[in-house]
């Protein structure tokens, strides 16, 4: 297996120490960053929308409510057995009724050799409900416009394009005391898209086009500040020469205060562009102003 070069393990040692320094000055901080309860808005997900790692859900970002804005911003790092993907990603909540998000994905074929960049830009409109106190829960709309930035390799393999929208139903809810007396926070995602491998691959292919698919997790919080739990994430199948599994994960998601989360997963993304089996470990640094 192929290690990182020099220059893309510099630039991963340079994007953790900064947000670690953000991180260690929030956790001191004693300002609030919104007058919603902590951990109310999740951690980054991948594509930068608020949500787990793999996938997004009901709730907006930061803690901001109505007459509020908030921002987030958070790096995240995942090593599987032949790829290496990092993400530096941020969004806006404003009044607790819109979220604005970006995000930037780089994928680095250890194995292969090479490299993919993918830029994601979402926005999340709040339909309505309370993820703690509405019967309902909590429900949003969202979508996420993707683009690659060089589509030779997906091209080749035979997407049809290098750029495409997703859009998206999200439910978040919270059941007090449903778990030994914890609480149990449940989330469903229903995905409209043609992404290969989240966009990665490019989009559509041989063998299908834009489809619905199902996203879920559930977690327990053992304390008010730690949640564990489980993500499951179904995807399209439409390249016939690179096999698409379903992604799952266990995560841990530690909020320090308002401010501060630490988020960290094992993951089991399946096959990847004809290469089996890629799964390994997920670390997110998430800062919320």
């Amino acid at each position: 297996m192929r290690s990182l070069t020099p220059a893309t393990s510099r630039r991963i040692k340079r994007r953790l120490k900064a947000a670690a320094a953000v991180g260690l000055a929030l956790v001191s901080s004693q300002t609030l960053a919104g007058s919603r309860l902590m951990s109310t808005g999740a951690v980054s997900a991948i594509e930068g929308a608020a949500g787990g790692g793999l996938s997004p859900w009901a709730v907006l970002s930061s803690t901001a409510s109505e007459g509020e804005i908030g921002a987030t911003a958070a790096i995240s790092h995942a090593r599987v057995d032949d790829y290496r993907l990092s993400v530096g990603g941020a969004s806006v909540n404003v009044h607790d009724r819109v979220e604005l998000s970006y995000a930037r994905q780089r994928l680095d074929l250890t194995t292969l050799g090479g490299e993919l960049e993918q830029d994601i830009v979402g926005a999340k409109v709040r339909l309505f409900g309370d993820v703690l106190y509405h019967p309902l829960g909590i429900w949003s709309v969202g979508v996420q416009h993707k683009r690659l930035l060089d589509g030779t390799v997906p091209t080749a393999l035979g997407a049809q394009s290098t750029s495409g929208t997703d859009s998206y139903l999200s439910a978040s809810k919270l059941l007090f005391a449903a778990v030994a007396g914890r609480n149990l926070l449940l989330n469903a995602t229903l995905r409209n898209t043609e992404a290969n491998q989240g966009g990665l691959l490019g989009f559509g292919g041989d063998q299908g086009g834009r489809q619905w698919v199902a996203e879920g997790s559930v977690g327990v919080f053992i304390t008010p500040q730690w949640i564990l739990g489980t993500e499951y994430r179904q995807k399209p199948d439409n390249l016939s020469v690179a096999r698409e599994d379903d992604w799952q994960s266990v995560y841990s998601a530690y909020f320090f205060n308002k401010h501060v989360s630490l988020t960290g997963a094992w993951l089991d993304l399946g096959d990847i562009a004809g290469l089996p089996s890629q799964r390994g470990g997920y670390l997110s640094l998430q800062a919320a102003f």
